[in-house]
């Protein structure tokens, strides 16, 4: 049964084994999937019409014997249904041993051609450029709808999946990139405050600090900014770029105030 239920989820047999098939690789490998995995199919269902037709004539050929010895002695209904039992129990074990055969074969194809995209791979360049496009244009909210997955991935030539694991990589490096932009500017003002005391920084220095948050943060335009001069800081100096959801909060917390 765990054979039958294989072979018909591959599409190797069952009612849909005329069907094409659909296989989980992607690109060229998915080509050359289907097309041996089509091999295995067209082989297997030969072999099992040899099969039924074999077992069909020889048992033809055991009751044609049967009947022609119950002209010499008696030979009960009982006794041709034993012998008919018999025959399909061995032709049985061949087609057991033909299923299991094609399973083989259809495991060593998928580890060949699905489990090796397992690995690492990197996307094409201009799949990777649609991708980055998509997601900086969408940065506000940097979460494809699935009909916006299914886009890219028919102009990716990949596979919604893949689509959706690499957004989620996407925002987690993105994330992470503005963790480490932040304690880069942090450090960088407390070795400004220790070079200049304890006062703290000269106007100047502020300008200077103002400049590092565009380069350390280059996607600073791309999130929404806030003034903040109405608290010392200069004009340009985004801290919406480093939290954006501390800042969210303190706009919320000024709008309910008024």
């Amino acid at each position: 049964m765990r054979l039958d239920n294989m072979l018909v989820a591959e599409g190797v047999a069952g009612p849909d084994k005329g069907a094409p098939l659909s296989g989980d690789a992607s690109g060229g490998d998915q080509a050359d999937y289907r097309q041996k995995l089509g091999q295995i199919r067209l082989v297997y269902n030969q072999e099992l019409q040899k099969y039924e037709e074999a077992c069909s004539e020889f048992t033809q050929h055991v009751m044609s014997l049967l009947k022609d010895q119950s002209r010499v002695r008696p030979i009960s209904q009982k006794e041709i249904e034993r012998m008919v039992s018999i025959i399909q129990k061995k032709f049985s074990g061949i087609q057991v041993q033909l299923k299991q055969s094609t399973c083989e074969a259809v495991m060593i194809l998928r580890s060949r051609f699905l489990d090796a995209r397992r690995k690492r791979r990197n996307f094409s360049k201009q799949a990777t450029e649609v991708l980055n496009e998509y997601f900086y244009s969408h940065l506000s909210n940097p979460y494809p709808s699935e009909e916006a997955k299914e886009e890219l991935a028919r102009q990716c030539n990949i596979t919604v999946s893949q689509v959706s694991n690499w957004f989620g990589n996407k925002r987690i490096r993105y994330k992470k990139n503005i963790a480490k932009a932040q304690e880069e500017a942090n450090m960088y003002a407390a070795k400004k405050a220790a070079a200049h005391g304890l006062g703290g920084l000269p106007g100047a220095n502020y300008g200077m600090l103002a400049g590092s948050s565009s380069m350390l943060n280059p996607y600073q335009g791309m999130l929404p900014g806030q003034d903040l001069s109405h608290m010392g800081m200069p004009p340009g100096f985004d801290l919406s770029a480093y939290n954006p959801q501390l800042m969210a909060q303190y706009q919320a917390n000024l709008d309910s105030d008024k």
